[in-house]
């Protein structure tokens, strides 16, 4: 579609109000899926709003192909690639050799940054699950609460999932701002490290001193790690770095005139599915194949590793089709307009809005859809610097993990895991979650200023 209808602005914005009402209700009150709520609330902006039908279907069939073939490969290939690295026990090297690095009395900082990096390819519940058992192993040597090193391995875990491709959220509104992956992981890196020393060693320090929580009694007794059974500490950081810097390369390529004679396949190879692919097959490799693997059974396990990317695919499509429906049916222009007036910069505006959907919804996926598709409605965000989409994207994904509370499933995960209770849990997690997104969110708003 080439321009938007030229519809009543009073009627779109009461169209976009009883939609997205309506979105939150079916989502809050009645439990109804976040696929079918956001589906839902995009058709009911559309016919609100007076569009023609065969706009509204436009906008549905738009919205999901242009969505999903930015991010499909990129989904399905994290996940395998994940799996892997899962299955190896490269998270646990990663670990295993931070901790012994560092030394017990920074530890905490160990946890944190191996929390980060593992987060990148492997999802927030994989990567606790996997490594929560060191935190709980340091805890009962050092005789701390166990908070002293969970918190910090969350704080890493929650940064690397919301702000650095190719975990899917980042890619998500990446994509539906279309800007660069390599600008995105720069300013994701930059952002996500001050958030994670903020919110994980410095408040983790704090909440092990003001609440001693004792191991878990199900896993005091557990053995230690088997460290000759692990892959090499250098094999799994050569093979997470690749992607990271083969995109990083191929955006640099392009501003760099030095480059220049080897920018074509810098270009493709920093493509991020290439890039992704190369690492999912170096993983196969090194981690599956040279460690007894057969690849029958790589097969099977980056098979099951697809399960869950059905679910991310169907929400963030359905993001795509509220993204268009706003767009077609010119709301954008009107949200744009009300922006303009109020002299907020986009970087804010889209922190506030994925922190008012996470409040309410719970779903850091569902909140970062959101605010991504109505970001992207509005005139004149493709003429911004791709530096300052990145810093939009991290504002995006810090306003999407603010205030985790008893609507997320992240809540009571962590509370299960760890073994609080609910007060505590709401005075250590959801206080970590909003200092992660609050640092990330002001030092990606410092960043704006500059570019």
């Amino acid at each position: 579609m080439g321009t938007e209808t030229m519809l009543d602005p009073t009627r779109l914005v009461i169209a976009a109000v009883l939609g997205l009402a309506l979105l939150l209700m079916m989502i809050i009150k009645f439990k109804i899926h976040a696929m079918i709520s956001i589906l839902t609330g995009a058709l009911v902006i559309g016919l609100v709003a007076g569009m023609p039908f065969g706009d509204i279907v436009m906008a549905v069939n738009d919205g999901i192909g242009n969505t999903l073939k930015g991010i499909a490969l990129l989904v399905g290939l994290g996940s395998m690639f994940g799996a892997i690295l899962e299955m190896s026990g490269g998270a646990q090297t990663l670990a295993v050799t931070m901790v012994k690095r560092f030394g017990d009395e920074k530890a905490a900082w160990a946890l944190g940054i191996t929390g980060l990096v593992i987060a990148m390819p492997v999802f927030f519940d994989a990567g606790l699950i996997i490594l929560i058992p060191l935190a709980f192993s340091l805890a009962k040597r050092t005789n701390r609460s166990s908070l002293f090193y969970a918190v910090p391995l969350l704080a890493g875990l929650a940064v690397g999932h919301a702000f650095i491709p190719p975990t899917p959220g980042p890619v998500l509104v990446a994509t539906m701002l279309n800007v660069d992956l390599g600008w995105v992981i720069l300013v994701g890196v930059i952002c996500g490290t001050a958030a994670m020393i903020v919110a994980g060693p410095v408040w983790g320090s704090i909440c092990g001193k003001k609440y001693f929580v004792a191991v878990p009694a199900h896993v005091a007794n557990q053995e230690e790690i088997d460290e000759s059974k692990l892959p090499s500490f250098g094999s799994i950081v050569g093979i997470i770095l690749i992607p990271l810097v083969l995109i990083i390369l191929k955006s640099v390529a392009g501003v760099v005139d030095a480059l220049a004679p080897v920018e074509p396949l810098l270009a493709f190879l920093g493509e991020p599915f290439v890039a992704l692919l190369i690492a999912t097959a170096a993983a196969m490799v090194i981690l599956g194949i040279r460690h007894g693997y057969t690849t029958e059974e790589l097969e099977k396990i980056m098979t099951k590793s697809l399960e869950p990317t059905g679910l991310i695919l169907l929400v963030t499509a359905c993001g795509g089709v509220l993204r268009y429906m706003l767009q077609y049916s010119g709301l954008g222009d009107v949200i744009g307009n009300a922006v303009a007036s109020a002299n907020l910069p986009i970087v804010v505006v889209a922190f506030i809005v994925a922190a008012l959907v996470r409040i309410c919804v719970g779903s850091s996926t569902v909140a970062m859809t959101m605010a991504a598709g109505i970001i992207a409605a509005m005139p004149g965000i493709s003429e911004l610097s791709p530096m300052y989409l990145a810093c939009t994207t991290a504002a995006v994904a810090g306003g999407a993990t603010v205030c985790s509370h008893f609507n997320d499933s992240g809540f009571w995960l962590v509370k299960s895991l760890v073994g609080l209770d609910e007060k505590t849990t709401l005075k250590t997690w959801t206080v970590m979650e909003t200092l992660v997104g609050g640092t990330g969110f002001a030092a990606a708003l410092i960043i704006s200023f500059f570019v």
